[in-house]
């Protein structure tokens, strides 16, 4: 492990907690993202999940510093959660078959096995969340809905990042396109990829993955942050905390760098030395 692959609150000698909020936290791709943060003590985390199943799971190998809730977040009425045959692509939104027909294997996991008639709330009005650094939201086409209802939990965030589409894998759902300005208008700028998904239209098939990468691009995760422009917004301890979220998840060392530099400047901190010793030892 080089020095700039330590975990940020190790480099700067510093102890923090990131408050997590994860709507749609099901465990089926895996670890989450924030997985290390979890393992060194430094996240809590509120998530989301309304599949029961997926729900037990979680609530069955979750940690200390985990609570997970069976609301449906949305924009506060009634919807119908479609359960789809691969639990990943359940949804408030009905697959959309015309498209998935066109991909191996998405019109057999997008089968709507049963459907669950679900109250959703607003990502405002959720009393449990006291607050939030970093907001992970990926529910399968209604990442928009929640978002529009969630302004005043998204003012004191630093990081989100969201699972995108840019064709719509569900019927009406908003695109890449919609999202980003829906977050920018909130003050948060695309910042990268972490993730991106190019599943190779029939009849080609790139080795024997149904999934394997070719060249249309169908679905990410995309990050938003503060813009390095405008920190002015963040507290000093979420300037900080964006940081960790940043190096540690995301390998983004040049923003990190520039949030904390921010906060030497308000605080009288000497984390940029500290981070820049890191960084190119």
């Amino acid at each position: 492990m080089t020095a700039r692959d330590r975990p940020l609150a190790e480099i700067l000698g510093v102890d923090v907690l990131v408050h997590i909020v994860d709507i749609g936290a099901s465990p089926v791709d895996g670890p989450p993202v924030y997985q290390s943060l979890l393992a060194a003590g430094h996240a809590r985390v509120i998530g989301f999940e309304p599949d029961p199943q997926a729900l037990e799971a979680l609530n069955r190998q979750k940690g200390p510093h985990e609570t997970y809730l069976p609301y449906a977040v949305g924009d506060g009425r009634k919807h119908t959660l479609h359960l789809c045959q691969a639990p990943g692509m359940s949804s408030l939104l009905r697959p959309n078959q015309a498209l998935l027909a066109h991909y191996h294997g998405f019109s057999e996991w997008s089968v709507v096995r049963g459907t669950l008639e679900v109250e959703t709330v607003r990502l405002d009005d959720v009393r449990e969340i006291d607050d939030v650094d970093f907001l992970k939201i990926d529910i399968q086409g209604a990442e928009l809905m929640a978002l529009r209802h969630g302004a005043r939990q998204l003012a004191r965030c630093g990081i989100v990042q969201s699972e995108v589409e840019f064709l719509p894998m569900y019927e009406g759902q908003p695109l890449f396109a919609e999202l980003e300005l829906h977050l920018r208008g909130l003050g948060l700028a695309f910042h990268k990829f972490s993730s991106m998904a190019s599943p190779a239209l029939k009849p080609l098939a790139v080795g024997t993955s149904p999934v394997g990468g070719l060249s249309q691009l169908l679905f990410a995760d995309a990050v938003f942050a503060r813009p390095f422009t405008g920190l002015g917004v963040l507290p000093a301890a979420k300037l900080l905390k964006t940081a960790v979220v940043l190096h540690d998840i995301y390998k983004s060392w040049d923003l990190a760098l520039h949030f904390l530099a921010e906060h030497d400047r308000r605080t009288g901190s000497r984390f940029t030395e500290l981070y820049g010793r890191a960084l190119t030892a």
